[in-house]
């Protein structure tokens, strides 16, 4: 296997015979979420066909001479790369990774570029975070005709994001769904063989939420509806490209047991799970179910979140599961995930679910003073029940850090709309990003 070093460029054929083969990228950075993407572009190094730019929304080029595979072994991002079906317009892909929310790449730790033929590793280029500064994306390596294909291990820092990376090449964004355009009529018989026509270059669309909007059409086409609303609602608060961890903290008691049997509890991971597939850098739900003690369940995902609660919460009426019990008991919750996120690089959103018959103030009260220093924020909701406590004080409770914490109550939620439940949800989520910022506990 060939080992490649920063700046050092390579005949193709020296490495591999073969135009066919796979590209494997990968990076690690604790609690940053990465993009990788790959640009054709031409004797100009200019992307003068939007089609041949290759990432999490446009994953295969016109004739599929570049593919996008997604994560493999170690690979963050796998691409699978014909040269022999490039257009003779491409004289060189570039391949990048660019950080998505919070961080810098010199908070990652160690990262590759790998070339793979039949599964096998060809040749490696290795790099660190130590080589970067304050940059938010890498151009790692290119692969480029000169007289033949040839390789360059690059390893270069770039100041923008994914947006600024695209415009350097000379590529378009746009917020909208790309258009077909309308066929090109008949030509007149006297004219038979036409001058084939320049590609159109129409506009690439990075908006992750339109590009959610789209998988959730293919997988769970009944939640679009509260993706849309959840969008205009983070454009509305000016969060819409915040990364955050999004946790659901569900009241299993036995009150609680005609919310799961008339579809409340449904409704609810529908609305919380679609927040956390826009906010997570996973698209992923963590879940958890409390009553006296406490349980984690699989991650709500796009692929899981149709009869989530049918599919995972099993028992008799007053027990939800069993061990629980039947009672409220929330410190060792929050405890719980105190300790499990208070190391977070990331903002931490918990939306705790209760249907009252909150009584432990003081411990409840000791465990938000505590994590006022953390990345962490309480969303408290109450459901169709009473005595909430010392839910109903949060805006006033003194002694912290910062407000990290929030409660309002619904009585009933076929009775209030989506947009106001995601207005609500998400109502104080800015405020706390903004102090949390000021006071050094997010970057």
């Amino acid at each position: 296997m060939t080992q490649l070093t920063q700046g050092q460029r390579l005949p193709l054929p020296q490495i591999t015979a073969n135009l066919n083969l796979t590209v494997g990228i990968g990076i690690q950075g604790a609690g940053m979420v990465f993009d990788v993407s790959c640009f054709g572009v031409d004797q100009n190094d200019q992307l003068s066909d939007d089609r041949y730019f290759v990432f999490f929304n446009q994953k295969s080029s016109p004739e599929g001479a570049l593919k996008l595979l997604g994560p493999q072994g170690p690979d963050l991002e796998q691409f699978q790369v014909d040269l022999s079906r490039l257009p003779a317009s491409i004289k060189k892909l570039v391949f990048a990774i660019t950080i998505d929310g919070n961080g810098v790449m010199s908070q990652t730790q160690n990262g590759h570029f790998r070339i793979l033929e039949s599964g096998q590793e060809k040749a490696r280029f290795s790099f660190s975070g130590s080589s970067f500064g304050q940059e938010k994306a890498i151009v790692v390596a290119e692969i480029y005709l000169k007289d033949v294909w040839r390789l360059l291990a690059l390893g270069q820092g770039f100041a923008g994001g994914l947006s600024a990376l695209l415009k350097n090449y000379g590529g378009t964004e746009s917020d909208a769904p790309a258009t077909t355009p309308a066929p090109t009529p008949p030509t007149p018989a006297e004219d038979p063989i036409p001058p084939r026509p320049e590609p159109q270059k129409s506009a690439v669309n990075l908006n992750k939420g339109v590009v959610l909007e789209k998988k959730v059409q293919e997988k769970a086409p009944g939640l679009v509806s509260l993706v849309k609303k959840v969008n205009v609602i983070l454009e509305k608060k000016q969060i819409a490209d915040v990364v955050a961890k999004v946790v659901m903290v569900m009241d299993a008691s036995g009150s609680m047991t005609s919310s799961y049997q008339n579809g409340t509890v449904q409704a609810v991971v529908d609305r919380v799970g679609v927040v956390a597939m826009r906010l997570d850098d996973d698209g992923a739900l963590e879940t958890w179910f409390y009553s006296d003690n406490h349980k984690q369940t699989p991650d709500v995902t796009l692929d899981s979140v149709n009869n989530y609660v049918k599919n995972n919460v099993k028992g008799a009426f007053l027990q939800i599961f069993k061990g629980l019990g039947v009672g409220n008991n929330e410190p060792p919750i929050m405890r719980t995930l105190v300790d499990r996120h208070r190391n977070s690089t990331q903002p931490v959103l918990v939306v705790f679910i209760t249907d009252g018959g909150i009584y432990k103030t003081e411990e409840i009260t000791r465990i938000l003073k505590d994590a006022s220093h953390l990345p962490i924020f309480w969303q408290f909701i109450g459901v169709a029940g009473s005595n909430y406590g010392v839910l109903e004080a949060l805006d006033t409770l003194p002694g912290r850090v910062v407000d990290n914490a929030n409660f309002f109550s619904v009585d009933d939620l076929r009775r209030i709309s989506d947009e106001e439940l995601f207005e609500r949800m998400l109502g104080e989520l800015p405020m706390w990003l903004r102090a949390a910022k000021e006071k050094g506990i997010l970057r």
